[in-house]
This record gives C-alpha cells, structure tokens and sequence, in this order.
C-alpha cells in the first residue's frame, strides 16, 4: 500500500470518529498515531517481525509534537489574550461596554440588538476568544433584550451571531493559529482582521435593523436618553478602547518603520493593563481566581485540539497527501475562483461536524498549499499571481477568508459551539431556541464572505499599509 492510499484511509477514518462524536482532538491524535504506525511499518512491507519496530517508532514520532509544537513563542499569546477577556468581564468593564452602546444606538428599529452587537465587536478586541464573548453577552444582553419584549429566540441568535466577530477581530485566537499553521507574520494577519472584523459587525447590525423593521414586535426600539447620559457613560467604556489602541499601535507602529514590540509582547502588555484596570475597579480575590481558571480551561482546551491536530498533520507530511492535492487542484481545467469558491464551501460543511480550531489545524496543511499553487506559488508577484495579488498578500487574504468561514461554522447546526455555549449559560433557552434565533445570520455571514471574495482591498487594506 502506496503512503497516498494510507493517508486517504486514514483521513476517512478520522472524519468517521468525528461524524461519531469523538472530540477532534483525540480523534485526530489516534488517526495520526495509527497513520505513522502503518506508514512505517509499510516501508518493511508489513513485516510481522517489524511490527514492534513500528509501533516504537510511531509512538517516538507522535510523542514529540505534543511539546516541541505547543511549546512555541507563537501560541504564548493565546492565553494572554483570552485572560484580556476574563479580567474585562470580571472587573465589569464589558456591562460598561454594553451600557454606552445601549444608550447611544438602542433607539434605532432592533437598537438593543444593534448595540449587543457592537458591544460584542468591542469585547472582541480585547479577547479574541468567540467562545467566551458569547457566554459573557448571554449573561448580560439578553435579560436586557428580553426585559424590554424582544423576541428570546432572536435575542440569543444575536449574542450567538456577535460573538463569532471574535474570531476575526484582533486579537484573534483562531489568526494566530492560522499563522502558525501556513507560517506567516501574526501581526500582519491581526491587522488584516480588524476592517472585515468591524464590516461583519456593520452587515450584522445592518440586517438586524431590516429584521426589526419588517416585524415590528421582534426588537423594539429603546428610547429615554438624553445627551447628558450618552456622554457620561462613554468614561466608564473607554478603558476596552484604551486596550485596543495600545495593542494595535504596539504590533503595529505608525509611527516608524519598526514595531514596538512582538504580538505576545503586546498581548502581554494588555492582559496587565486590564488587570491593573481590574483592580483600580475594584477586583476582589475571588473574581480574579476566577478569571485565571476561565482561562486555564478554555487555553488546556485549545492547545489540547492544537497539539492532538498536530501528530495527525505530522503523519499527513510523511504520507504526501498536501503535495499530491496541490498536484491535483492545479491540474484542473475549471476557474481558479471556482475551485476557491468550492473549497470555501467545502469549509460550510465541515464546519457542521468540526469546531473551528480543530477544523482548521485538519484542513490547512492540505488546502493552503493547494491555493497558494493556484495564485502561482508563495513567491509569485502580484502581477504574475492568479488572483492578482503577491504570494504573502494572497496567504492573509485566503487566512481572512477562512476564518470567516470558521465563524460561520461557530453557529451551524449541528455542532454551532457558540449556540450550545450560550444555551448553556441561559436556563430558559434550548439549543433548539439559539438556532432558529441565529438562521438569519447565514444570510449576512453570506454577504460578507461574497464580498471580501469579490474585493480583496476590504482584507488587504490594513496590512499593506504595514509594508
């Protein structure tokens, strides 16, 4: 049996024990580890005298990716960011957030949803973590959406469909691992999220707006406030958008031609102003205990699925299958838009069965090099490229493009984590009730992934700026 065909078999077996409901991460380690036993084991053309040998080697191979990938100076920033997130919720800076945006936009047909929605996109750049701006909007906006008559199937479709915006405004978890995986500049791709981060928020609240003036009873406008109360809530939310300026300016100097500092550094710089924020508001030992064990959990479970990922991609490398489907897609007689367009929707179905960490550590080492060989390879000009942009551009666009769909597949059924994250937190909501609230988001998820296809400037704006 060719390497190929055991990397074929292996691959469907692994989709099987997801379909299953095994978790990603343990399903994807076992794949690796029984696809580098066979792989080896094949090159002693099965040998039952080598049996032993291989399984030796295997486990030798496997066990190394846990520490020497995870490990890295990269994935430091992860926990940073997230910890940004806990401390804002807990020392209450996030209900702040909410209260400015509620006072200043509420009074708009679906204001109060409009204004979860930008509450959300501002919590999102100080946690990059999807997971924990929905369970932290389900605890604060939705009792306020429900106490004023909206709609409870609409109102956690909103904290739901907000909390994907996480995914792609800096700092994003879900970036850094992308940057890792294809190996180009996290700062670079932080940057390139935050104009189609903030667009999505604007379509978000745009189709909100429609929805509300369609059904009148679905979201009723809010009103009551007056100038003096807009503007005095507007220093209790300013601390969020101090964190955000500080982080974005120290990644990315304007000022010069060098960065302040690195990604990690700037996450690092954030987590302790947020914390210092923290206790000049009042933070007691027991919030902040909290805060660190929040992050503990959701970081043990991201670098779990990481390195559990990682030993399958391991095994994907020795059986040449990124290689051989690169060959295959740039073989194709069928517009190279086509076929990006086809994998981008390949993402939509995945996405049904997989998490959107875990889908993207399974995919990208086979479709990256795929659609970097379509645009001409890593090194091509904008000029000579397919798509009419240089290899690195093409990587930050195409990373932009799949993380979008990723946020996409945080609120699908049947696997949508933010629904099930935010049924969670709330007792009278079914998983049931959080899907049909957020089916109108896939109309707007749709827009917005046509449109950053169709104009690559709303994606490569910001970055090319960097140089």
């Amino acid at each position: 049996m060719e390497p190929i065909e055991i990397g074929l078999w292996v691959s469907g077996g692994l989709l099987v024990l997801v379909v299953l409901g095994m978790r990603v991460a343990f399903a994807a380690a076992l794949a690796g580890l029984v696809g580098l036993f066979l792989i080896f084991w094949s090159r002693r053309g099965f040998d039952p005298e080598h049996l032993g040998w291989a399984i030796t080697v295997a486990a030798k191979t496997a066990g190394q990716v846990p520490h020497s990938k995870v490990a890295s100076h990269e994935l430091s920033l992860i926990p940073t960011f997230i910890l940004i997130g806990y401390l804002a919720y807990y020392a209450g800076l996030t209900r702040a957030l909410f209260e400015a945006a509620k006072r200043w936009i509420a009074w708009l047909p679906g204001g109060l949803a409009v204004s979860t929605v930008f509450a959300t996109a501002g919590f999102a750049a100080v946690s990059g973590a999807s997971v924990a701006t929905a369970a932290v909007f389900a605890r604060i906006g939705i009792p306020e959406m429900l106490k004023i008559g909206y709609n409870k199937q609409f109102a956690a479709g909103v904290v739901a469909a907000g909390g994907t915006l996480a995914s792609l405004i800096p700092p994003s978890a879900i970036l850094v691992i992308y940057a890792i995986i294809v190996e180009q500049d996290v700062g670079k791709l932080l940057l390139a999220g935050f104009v189609p981060g903030v667009f999505s928020a604007v379509v978000y609240a745009g189709l909100i707006v429609g929805i509300a003036v369609i059904f009148k009873s679905v979201g009723p406008p809010v009103g009551g406030f007056t100038w003096r109360e807009r503007f005095a809530s507007l220093p209790a939310a300013m601390p969020i958008l101090a964190v955000v300026v500080i982080i974005i300016f120290f990644v990315y100097n304007p000022f010069g031609e060098k960065a302040w500092g690195t990604p990690t550094e700037g996450g690092a710089l954030g987590a302790f102003i947020v914390f210092l924020m923290a206790l000049a508001r009042g933070m007691r030992w027991a919030e902040l205990k909290s805060a660190l064990i929040e992050t503990a959990k959701l970081t043990v479970m991201i670098f779990t699925i990481i390195w559990g990922v990682l030993i399958y991609v391991r095994f994907l490398g020795f059986a040449q299958l990124p290689d051989a489907f690169a060959d295959w897609i740039t073989s194709l007689t069928v517009s190279p838009m086509l076929i990006l367009v086809c994998i981008l929707l390949a993402y939509a179905v995945l996405g049904m069965f997989m998490d959107a960490i875990g889908m993207l550590l399974l995919t990208l080492p086979v479709v990256y090099p795929a659609v970097m060989a379509l645009n001409g390879g890593e090194l091509v000009s904008a000029a000579d490229s397919t798509f009419g942009m240089s290899g690195p551009m093409c990587a930050v666009w195409f990373g932009i493009l799949v993380v979008k769909m990723a946020e996409f597949c945080l609120i699908t059924p049947p696997i949508g984590l933010n629904c099930f994250v935010v049924a969670g937190v709330r007792d009278d909501l079914t998983v049931q009730d959080v899907f049909k609230g957020v089916t109108p988001f896939f109309i707007a998820d749709a827009v917005t992934i046509a449109l950053l296809v169709a104009f690559p400037a709303i994606v490569l704006w910001l970055p090319s700026l960097a140089g």
